[in-house]
């Protein structure tokens, strides 16, 4: 068990005073058997006019901010504590049915995981498919976790990664043939790369930790500033984190936020403002993970 203090800060500036609009965050976890929130508290400058806390359709927890004024400078400093207790990557068990591929959900398990299923991007030729495949080819006996291990290190070992502050997600074929991209595409390509062996996936973003490094300022490559990865859905597993970033299999170094079935829905911040078109000068993201 770790303890572990978060805090998420960012900022935006602007050339002159703006009419800020409606901002939404995904920055609290949730409760879970292996995250356990202690505190949190969220810092707004300037004032916010309304605060609302809701739950979105995957029951992410989502703050909607309103504001009455204008600024040339909006903060949001998220701070939390957390107890982790993730499981070891020797702990996966799946059910002997989904010990190998090809295998398929239960009639109420397909039901119920939907669109996780289904790929969401075109590959008309098949790459895409052809990549998973190449890799599935390599495993003895088909073997799932085996597979889907390989794949998860094989994006680490041969993608280049590229830190990117600007919006917005590669199309996984994009990420296929520039062989980079950042966390956000890592992940999204390794979604559809699995969804083409019958794997349900959703994104999930969080933040990144190495209990070993924490405490030095050191971090895993995607460190400093949010992070995202995926779950995959395996029977008598359930969902199961996987890291192609970093190439991590279980959720030992990641703090899980938000899920979602598309990066779109995934935001840590999003928002508006009414002002001239040039007048946002800059977006800074910083986040501190120390131990307690």
């Amino acid at each position: 068990m770790t303890v572990l203090h978060i805090r998420h800060h960012t900022c935006y500036e602007y050339r002159t005073p703006v009419q800020l609009g409606e901002h939404r965050l995904m920055t609290r976890p949730r409760d879970s058997h292996d995250l356990r929130l202690l505190d949190t508290s969220l810092s707004i400058e300037p004032a916010a006019s309304q605060v609302r806390w809701i739950h979105d359709v995957f029951g992410n927890s989502i703050t909607i901010v309103s504001f009455d004024s204008r600024a040339k400078r909006l903060t949001f400093m998220s701070d939390f504590r957390v107890q982790h207790f993730p499981g070891a990557p020797q702990e996966i068990a799946v059910e002997p049915y989904a010990a190998s591929f090809p295998f398929s959900y239960s009639a109420s398990d397909a039901e119920d995981l939907g669109r996780t299923k289904e790929r969401h991007h075109p590959d008309p030729q098949h790459r895409i498919d052809q990549w998973a495949h190449a890799l599935l080819q390599q495993v003895p006996r088909a073997a799932t976790l085996e597979t889907l291990a390989s794949m998860t290190a094989n994006i680490r070992e041969t993608f280049k990664y590229t830190a990117r502050e600007a919006a917005g997600v590669q199309t996984p074929l994009e990420t296929l043939e520039r062989r980079s991209g950042s966390c956000r595409d890592f992940a999204l390509f390794m979604m559809e790369a699995a969804r083409s062996l019958g794997v349900a996936a959703r994104f999930v973003s969080g933040y990144l930790y190495d209990e070993r490094r924490v405490d030095a300022g050191e971090a895993l490559v995607g460190g400093g500033a949010t992070h995202a990865w995926v779950q995959l859905y395996l029977p008598g597993a359930g969902w199961v984190e996987y890291d192609p970033t970093n190439g991590l299999v279980g959720g030992r170094n990641l703090i899980r936020v938000a899920v979602a079935r598309d990066p779109s829905q995934a935001v840590p911040v999003a928002g508006s403002f009414q002002g001239p078109e040039d007048a946002h000068l800059s977006l800074t993201v910083r986040v501190e993970v120390t131990t307690d």
